[in-house]
């Protein structure tokens, strides 16, 4: 009796152990692919970018202070791996009222990442990004790795280093 007591737990143990496995390689929900219109009314499908290397998409809006900081602090990494595939795509949140301050904004900082209009909050809420700033990281198999509410400076030294290592895969 001890002997299939002991064979039943150790059936579990592996059970538990390979169901943990499986979870750490990345068996992510899969990003919802999307449409939205960039600062020159081009649009731009996020299914484009799957599999060319790591995606952040990054929820902002131009009066939230703390999601201007992450656009300026993540267009650093941007500029750093995009020649190695890595992608920001940075999506305004801005209504139809203050979505104007967007463009102007952009402009002045001389951001090179594309910058997206979520001007109905359709793709917001499909990413539940309810507030900014929210990031959510894609991997190359597009699948959501990591996401992120709210910002603070050591956030994009945290991401620096699953960017490169996604980068490596």
């Amino acid at each position: 009796m001890k002997l299939f007591i002991s064979l039943i737990i150790m059936f579990l143990i592996q059970t538990v152990l390979f169901a943990q496995s499986n979870v750490s390689a990345g068996s992510g929900r899969l990003a919802p692919n999307f449409k939205l219109e960039n600062l020159d009314s081009e649009i731009i499908e996020l299914k484009n970018f799957i599999g060319k290397g790591p995606i952040l998409l990054c929820f902002w809006s131009s009066c939230c202070k703390s999601a201007v900081s992450q656009i300026e602090a993540f267009s650093d990494l941007y500029n750093d791996y995009e020649a190695r595939g890595f992608t920001l795509l940075t999506i305004a949140t801005d209504d139809e009222k203050i979505v104007a301050k967007v463009k102007p904004y952009v402009k002045s900082k001389q951001y090179k990442f594309p910058v997206l209009y979520d001007t109905d909050g359709n793709i917001s809420r499909t990413y539940y990004a309810f507030d900014v700033p929210f990031c959510v990281l894609i991997n190359n198999s597009g699948e959501i790795i990591y996401s992120h509410l709210g910002y603070m400076k050591g956030d994009k030294t945290g991401l620096k280093t699953r960017i490169i290592e996604l980068l490596s895969e």
